[in-house]
C-alpha cells in the first residue's frame, strides 16, 4: 500500500548556500519556522544522528517537536524523522490530534538553477499505524497552510539577507 505523501515545492530568489543556511542555522531557522508563534530552538545539531529540539510558544502554552537527522548532504539534502514530543523531548502523541503519526519521514532537497533555489519538502508517515496513516491522509490537503506561511516568511528573510 502506498503511503500518503505531502509535497511542498517552492522557488526562492536566493542562492542555494543562503537557503541552506536558513534551514541549518538556529538564528535564521527560528525566524521563519513556526509562523505566528515564538520559535525557541533548544538544540540544533544538523549532522546524521543529530537532534533539533524545537519549542513553539503560543497562547501561554508550548508545543514541542523532536527532529532526528538521518542524512545531511550539504547544501543539497536534509532527511529527518519529525515527531511531536513532550517537554522532556520524548516522542509523544499530538495532544490536538491523537492519531497524528508519531513520526514523519521528512526529506528536503535544495537545487540551484540560475541563481534561484528550488526547495522540495516531502512528509510521509514513518512506521505508522493504520489510524495514523488515515489521519495523515485526511490532513494532507491542509498541510500547505502552515508550511506555506513559513515559506512566505522564509522568502522575506532571504530577501532581507540579500539586501
Amino acid at each position: 500500500m502506498a503511503l500518503p505523501e505531502f509535497v511542498l515545492e517552492r522557488r526562492f530568489n536566493a542562492p542555494r548556500a543562503l537557503v541552506w543556511r536558513s534551514w541549518t542555522e538556529p538564528d535564521l531557522l527560528a525566524r521563519w519556522y513556526g509562523p505566528g508563534v515564538e520559535t525557541v530552538i533548544h538544540k540544533l545539531d544538523v549532522t546524521p544522528g543529530g537532534l533539533w529540539l524545537n519549542e513553539m510558544r503560543m497562547g501561554g502554552g508550548s508545543h514541542y517537536q523532536r527532529v532526528e537527522y538521518t542524512e545531511v548532504i550539504a547544501p543539497e539534502k536534509l532527511v529527518w524523522l519529525h515527531s511531536v514530543s513532550d517537554g522532556d523531548w520524548n516522542i509523544a502523541a499530538n495532544p490536538m490530534m491523537p492519531d497524528w503519526p508519531r513520526v514523519l519521514l521528512t526529506t528536503v532537497t535544495f537545487e540551484e538553477k540560475d541563481g534561484q533555489t528550488d526547495v522540495r519538502l516531502t512528509w510521509v508517515p514513518h512506521q505508522a499505524s493504520e489510524a495514523e496513516i488515515a489521519c495523515f491522509a485526511g490532513a494532507v490537503a491542509g498541510l500547505d497552510k502552515g508550511w506555506g506561511k513559513g515559506m512566505e516568511l522564509l522568502a522575506e528573510l532571504l530577501a532581507e539577507l540579500q539586501a
